[in-house]
Order: structure tokens, then sequence, then C-alpha cells
């Protein structure tokens, strides 16, 4: 891993019930038992196995992962956070068409939680890998897309996804993605914005031309040199915890 090589000590842990290749967890779509996890049960697995760690963990989390970092700087529980491309707490709000397009089939409102979502190619193609060439489009899918919990995406607007902007927060970076269709640079912006703790550090960068896929895409070392130059900066300890 590119940290490792940076010297960071590096883990990386799945949700409750994906401890599997993405294949053999399509298999179990619509009947998953992942359809049982909630962002308590996600949140958890983190707070859990940070309790066992020396010190407080570097947590680098995308897309709902970065959510997952904002809860865990609000509990104090991170030396530091990078949120990239994040899902937002309750109340951040954003008009992008593109962003309803894509989250209101993951929603699944007029479905039952008991069921997992599962994203067809296409609406891959649209939300996520947009920024990719039509083969790593098609191989990415095959490789990484497995059922989601309705529960879990639905728990992100809920009550459970509060964050205090006010409070004191380790420091915390927001990455946008420029071409980003699912969380777009305007819905990251608006949730830098919230926070408003003077003497606590939150920085926002947006790279021009990522997609919701941007660690598949092939500027992702500059873009985790730009996270580790980040880093550098804080002078922290060197460990990292990835959402």
């Amino acid at each position: 891993m590119f940290f490792e090589g940076e010297g960071y000590t590096c883990y990386a842990l799945p949700w409750p019930h994906k401890d599997a290749p993405a294949a053999a967890l399509r298999r179990q779509h619509p009947h998953s038992p992942i359809a049982q996890n909630g962002l308590h049960d996600v949140l958890k697995v983190y707070t859990d196995c940070i309790a066992q760690l020396p010190a407080k963990p570097i947590v680098i989390g995308h897309s709902y992962g970065g959510l997952i970092v904002q809860l865990l700087l609000q509990q104090d529980a991170a030396e530091a956070g990078v949120a990239i491309e994040s899902a937002p707490p309750l109340g951040v709000v954003a008009l992008s068409w593109t962003l309803v397009r894509s989250v209101l089939p993951m929603l699944g409102l007029f479905s039952s939680s008991k069921t997992t979502f599962l994203p067809s190619f296409t609406q891959w193609q649209y939300a996520i890998a947009n920024g990719l060439p039509l083969a790593d489009q098609e191989s990415s899918y095959e490789r990484l897309v497995a059922p989601e919990s309705k529960k879990v995406i639905r728990e992100a607007l809920s009550l459970r996804a509060r964050v205090d902007f006010r409070r004191p927060h380790a420091p915390l970076l927001f990455l946008a993605g420029g071409t980003d269709r699912i969380m777009p640079p305007a819905f990251n912006r608006a949730n830098f914005q919230r926070y408003r703790h003077a003497q606590s550090v939150t920085d926002y960068h947006e790279l021009p031309g990522r997609c919701h896929a941007m660690l598949g895409q092939s500027t992702w070392r500059e873009d985790a040199t730009f996270v580790l130059r980040w880093l550098s900066k804080m002078e922290l300890a060197t460990v990292t915890f990835r959402a």
C-alpha cells in the first residue's frame, strides 16, 4: 500500500457480513445478511478496533466512509481525518440533479429494508465510474460491486448521522472530485463550510477530473501524495485507518 511504503501502519476493516469477494456477496442478493447493517453497526467496527490501538489513528474514508470519518472525529477517536468525496452528515444540503438521480435508487424508498440494494452496471457507470474508460468500468464493477444495506444508506439521513459542527475536532481534510456525480463538489464544499470551530483545522481541496471512483483513476498516486503532504504538515503519528 502507498501509505505503508511511507512508514504508516495501515488497517482496512470489512463492514459486517462483507468479508468476502464481491462476486460471492452478489450471489446473496437480495436476501443478504448485509441488509441488517445500520450506521451504528458499521461505526462500531471502527470504534472497537480503535479502542485496541496504542494511540489514536489517522482515519481516511471514501464516500460513506467519509461520513464515518466525521463521526469518529466528533467522538474524539482520531488524531486526524481525511474525508474523500464524503457522504454528508444530517442537515448538509446542496441542490444537484446528478446527486438525486444517483442516490434515489439506493434509498429504495418503496421497497423493504430487509432486502439489499445492488446497483446495475448502468447505474454504476453513471453515478460512480463516469470518469473511467469502459474496460475499467466493467472490470471495477465485477471486482468491487456488492449488495448494500438500504438501512445503512437511509440512516445517513437520520439523527444517527448528526454532527455538531461547532465542537472542537482533530484536523480534517475534505477532498472533492471535480466530475463526481453522486457527491458533487458543491456538496463537499457545503459539508466543509458547516464546520465552525475557529481553532480546529478544516481544509478543502477539489481535484479536477476526478469522478466518484477517484481511487481507481490513473491519478490515484498524485492524490495520495497530496494527502501525504497534508498529513506531514499536521505532524501526526504514523498510523492510518481506512473506512
